[in-house]
């Protein structure tokens, strides 16, 4: 009991901080206008369903079709007695999406980062990452043997430096990871410049591209399609502009790929995604490969919103995603203008330490296709008099 004592005495710092997170019931599906409570719609604008597919009705068939045809899940991992021709329709389908030799899916790409590293890289080996990248890389870094380098976020000398390093050590292999976006910030790596030094030092590049796949660059096939270059690994979701519902993957050269089907654990011991979400994401790398138009309505947005911001005064961080950070500085601050944005009718959320750096809260704001022009206005609006009234502009 005393452990228990000791946790309840944590989570009640926690709160005393301002740091609590709280979860709302949402009543309908995902989509631009929710549900939040019997009769009562907010306008969300802290998704990640970038191209308003979550509800899609040929997404939602598609799940149905594969349903009725390869039933509710596969009761098993996949190498024992767990895996439909559907799984491997959408394998080869991904890595034709994004031009490579094969792809494998997993439960979340948190597996696919915590199962990429430990099989391909030891104690020989060595790997170079962001110092912002996403927590499952971090935590799929530290599953393995192999030597650890950090470059300041977006610091090409200092990603110079860690390369010179890591071949100074000896190194048998190399990889430089980064994430395609950092999700916070809403920034994008350098990706040119990193497959040079890359290149330069003989090493791998690995991108995670969760907050790309579907939405940037030509046909949404990427960050690296954005950047002209080539990733050697690309991880990525099926759970944001891809339908999202569930399930992640790992991209390459057929021979990484066979590597993971014998060696990844994350893959290894965790069931066969769910032939739904097979069947529905099938489907949303068709409409995403042809989706030039949604593209073009959620950049419009992503413009429309971060002009009429600025010019209300908010501080917001520059950049060209559809992820715009209004910057508040602290978590109660943060916290506080989106229950009265609620209240208002827009749905957004506070991010604070540990999600951020200390003093960095914000609201991260988050665009989709799916938002008509006057939802945006009406976004710009509620903000505008919420922030008059707590003094932020």
């Amino acid at each position: 009991m005393k452990i228990l004592d000791d946790i309840s005495a944590e989570l009640e710092d926690i709160k005393a901080q301002s740091l609590w997170k709280a979860e709302r019931p949402i009543l309908s599906p995902q989509s631009s206008h929710i549900e939040v409570a019997p009769g009562r719609e907010v306008l969300n604008f802290c998704a990640n369903n970038y191209l308003g597919l979550a509800d899609n009705p040929e997404l939602i068939a598609a799940a149905k079709e594969a349903l009725d045809s390869h039933g509710l899940g596969m009761a098993s991992v996949r190498f024992i007695c767990g895996t439909t021709d559907l799984h491997r329709m959408l394998e080869r389908r991904i890595a034709d999406y994004l031009e490579t030799e094969d792809s494998i899916l997993y439960a979340a790409c948190f597996d696919a980062n915590g199962g990429v590293f430990e099989p391909l890289f030891g104690d020989k080996d060595a790997i170079v990452s962001d110092s912002l990248n996403h927590a499952s890389i971090i935590d799929g870094i530290r599953l393995s043997k192999a030597s650890r380098f950090r470059y300041a976020n977006g610091d090409m000398d200092d990603l110079e430096r860690q390369l010179d390093d890591a071949r100074r050590t000896g190194a048998r292999r190399i990889i430089v990871v980064t994430d395609g976006v950092f999700s916070m910030d809403g920034y994008f790596a350098k990706l040119r410049e990193i497959r040079a030094l890359a290149d330069r030092f003989e090493a791998l590049l690995m991108i995670d591209d969760c907050h790309a796949t579907g939405f940037i660059g030509p046909k949404g096939r990427g960050t690296a399609a954005r950047a002209g270059i080539k990733a050697d690994i690309v991880t990525s979701t099926l759970g944001k502009a891809l339908g999202g519902s569930a399930g992640g993957f790992i991209a390459a050269a057929k021979p990484i790929v066979d590597l993971m089907r014998q060696r990844s654990r994350p893959y290894l011991f965790s069931n066969a995604l769910p032939p739904p979400i097979v069947g529905a994401a099938l489907k949303a790398i068709d409409l995403a490969e042809q989706g030039d138009d949604l593209r073009e309505r959620l950049f419009a947005n992503m413009k429309r919103f971060r002009s009429g911001m600025a010019r209300a005064g908010f501080k917001l961080l520059p950049g060209e995603h559809p992820i715009i950070p209004v910057m508040l500085g602290e978590a109660k601050l943060a916290q506080d203008m989106a229950a009265k944005l609620f209240e208002q009718g827009i749905y957004v959320t506070g991010f604070f330490y540990p999600v951020v750096p200390q003093g960095k809260a914000r609201i991260r704001t988050q665009m989709s296709a799916a938002h008509a022009t006057q939802d945006v206005d009406a976004a710009i609006a509620a903000f505008t008099h919420v922030g008059r009234e707590m003094g932020v502009i």
